[in-house]
């Protein structure tokens, strides 16, 4: 006879997942989704908000738009407040929304795209566990995933302004996390997706063929897995599957 809590590892258990209009946080909004857990989706579309939660519907699972901006500190208050009138606990957080500026050498930045990149990859992720932190506290069992890029720990030439904003999401993750290992069940986790079929990594890389890397799902499917696996905070790896 299958085993329920099997199929649903994370019932009764809340999610939110940032930048899950599309990509990597849609797919991974919605394993949650299909995997148990109440997902709370954010980004700043709310029409395409509304197609991920349609599709976590008809797959049986449960969701709750919030669309905000998360380069407004307003707004991630507001999102925040909001949880907590509804839910006591926050027990995931997938931090997945990120900003691609335009590739320029490092002497020719614009200083408003720059601006642009350090608001919403840092900053922003930072008000956003600032506000959650009281909620991720009193889940027995919280984790937080973080996603990074290569670029973070190897920057290459003209990709100095990304490379900052991830690098700089590092460090404050690793900080994240010594600060709360010893007084909570919180655990961290920086992953790096690698190679996925995205329109960030279309702009990126413009000439490359979509079908020769992996999909949104061969991310998502791992980020589930490792979500429910009891790692050691601070946990890191990089996601290599190629389909």
């Amino acid at each position: 006879m299958a085993d329920p809590a099997a199929d649903k590892p994370f019932a009764s258990q809340l999610a939110l997942v940032t930048g899950a209009s599309r990509g990597i946080g849609a797919a991974t909004a919605r394993a949650l989704a299909a995997a148990g857990a109440h997902v709370v989706l954010t980004a700043r579309t709310a029409k395409a908000l509304e197609q991920v939660e349609e599709a976590i519907f008809e797959a049986g699972g449960s969701a709750t738009i919030a669309p905000v901006d998360l380069a407004e500190p307003e707004g991630i208050a507001r999102l925040i407040a909001a949880l907590q009138q509804r839910w006591q606990a926050l027990d995931i957080v997938v931090l997945s929304a990120a900003y691609f500026p335009q590739l320029t050498p490092v002497v020719q930045l614009d200083s408003k795209d720059f601006n642009k990149t350090l608001t919403l990859n840092l900053m922003a992720q930072q008000a956003l566990l600032a506000h959650a932190d009281r909620m991720l506290k009193a889940s027995a069992d919280a984790r937080v995933i973080a996603l990074t890029s290569s670029v973070g720990a190897s920057p290459r030439a003209y990709w100095g302004a990304y490379a900052a904003s991830k690098a700089a999401l590092e460090a404050l993750l690793v900080a994240y996390a010594e600060e709360t290992k010893a007084i909570s069940n919180i655990r961290v986790a920086i992953v790096d997706p690698g190679a996925t079929r995205t329109a960030m990594r279309a702009r990126a890389y413009p000439g490359e063929n979509p079908a020769e890397v992996k999909p949104p799902e061969a991310v998502a499917a791992r980020l589930v897995n490792l979500l429910g696996e009891q790692f050691a905070t601070l946990h890191r790896e990089r996601v290599n599957q190629t389909a």
